[in-house]
């Protein structure tokens, strides 16, 4: 029983940091409105209110596209500017699992364009200023669809070579972009930086400590909650999440989270993980699919990336075992923790990133 409790309760920490929420979707006033046919009408913010500075490198558009389930992702362009004549390779970009594109995505989406690329940081379905109702949800179906939906798009631009299209995926987003390489075969390169597998985390919780039993009490609570919700008619949020301040004796990991998303230096309005909590019951369906179980039948190439010192290694290094072929790669950057590639400029291998992109869609 007391091994139950301890995986129990660090399943419950992993539901919490894990589906982080939203303040919900802001619409802004005198903001553009972008429709297009099949696609839901958008306003989307107007000024620049990303966490990092724009580069006078690159152009910016906001643009939408809608994926298979009929939902509509907004989404930011970066074109290089003074790029070669002739059609570009592309690549997008989300994550990390509960952020928004104004942040870690949108910084490495802005740096690769500066390095020659189209690139396409979106919100996943039913976060930041993407559609979806009710909002706070994830799912590894959708969220791995809404790769390939980028992929969709990237595909329909004259600018863009639709035979040199790759994705990039951080934290929660690695994994789904492993998912979505797994599947969709137009994808010619996938990086995946600072992985998390959600449905791992979910079904087992941090470390693997939550056994069958364990996992069987969460899903009684988790549907005695659904329950719940059809009797009050409304979606409550999961308990936790990070706390508005830090009392000291916080395991280091949380500490890094917090320093990202509760400060100047990643906070956004929009940010799940910055502002609450996902909907409590959007763990079940990751507890019950697997996201890389076809892991081991990708063909194109992937560059994994994770931090020596991050609490998550170990995801990516397992991820990497299932893998096969020689133009697979694991990157483990010295000293370097989870959220240190998020934004850390001089962590980040930029570098090799782009040599990597640069040799898979030429």
């Amino acid at each position: 029983m007391q091994t139950r409790r301890i995986a129990l309760r660090l399943t419950a920490l992993a539901a919490a940091l894990n589906f982080i929420a939203c303040t919900g979707y802001k619409n802004h006033e005198n903001n553009p409105i972008i429709s297009n046919e099949n696609m839901e009408t958008m306003k989307l913010t107007n000024e620049w209110d990303k966490i990092f500075p724009q580069s006078d490198k690159v152009d910016h558009r906001k643009v939408t596209f809608t994926n298979r389930y009929g939902l509509t992702l907004a989404a930011d362009m970066y074109i290089p500017r003074n790029a070669a004549d002739g059609k570009l390779a592309a690549i997008a970009v989300s994550g990390p699992f509960g952020a928004v594109k104004e942040q870690a995505s949108g910084l490495y989406a802005q740096t690769l364009a500066e390095r020659g690329f189209l690139t396409l940081a979106f919100d996943p379905s039913y976060t930041g200023e993407s559609s979806g109702e009710p909002r706070h949800v994830a799912s590894p179906d959708i969220n791995t669809e809404d790769f390939s939906a980028a992929v969709d798009f990237l595909s329909t631009l004259d600018q863009v070579d639709s035979e040199r299209i790759g994705i990039l995926g951080i934290c929660g987003f690695g994994g789904m972009g492993l998912n979505a390489a797994a599947m969709d075969t137009r994808i010619k390169a996938t990086v995946t930086s600072t992985m998390y597998d959600m449905s791992r985390v979910n079904a087992n919780g941090y470390f693997d400590a939550m056994d069958a039993d364990a996992r069987y009490e969460l899903r009684k609570q988790l549907n005695a909650q659904r329950t719940q919700d059809a009797k009050t008619g409304s979606i409550a949020p999961a308990q936790g999440g990070l706390p508005d301040s830090l009392q000291g004796n916080e395991p280091q990991f949380v500490k890094d989270y917090f320093n990202y998303y509760k400060t100047s230096r990643g906070f956004h309005v929009r940010s799940i993980n910055s502002n609450g909590a996902w909907n409590a019951t959007s763990s079940l369906s990751f507890m019950n699919m697997p996201l890389l179980t076809y892991a081991n039948e990708i063909r194109s190439a992937v560059l994994i990336v994770h931090g020596e010192k991050a609490h998550s290694r170990y995801f990516s290094e397992d991820a990497f075992k299932k893998l096969k072929g020689n133009n697979k790669e694991l990157l483990i950057i010295p000293g370097a923790n989870h959220t240190d590639l998020y934004d850390r400029t001089d962590v980040i291998p930029f570098d090799k990133i782009t040599d990597f992109f640069r040799k898979y869609l030429k």
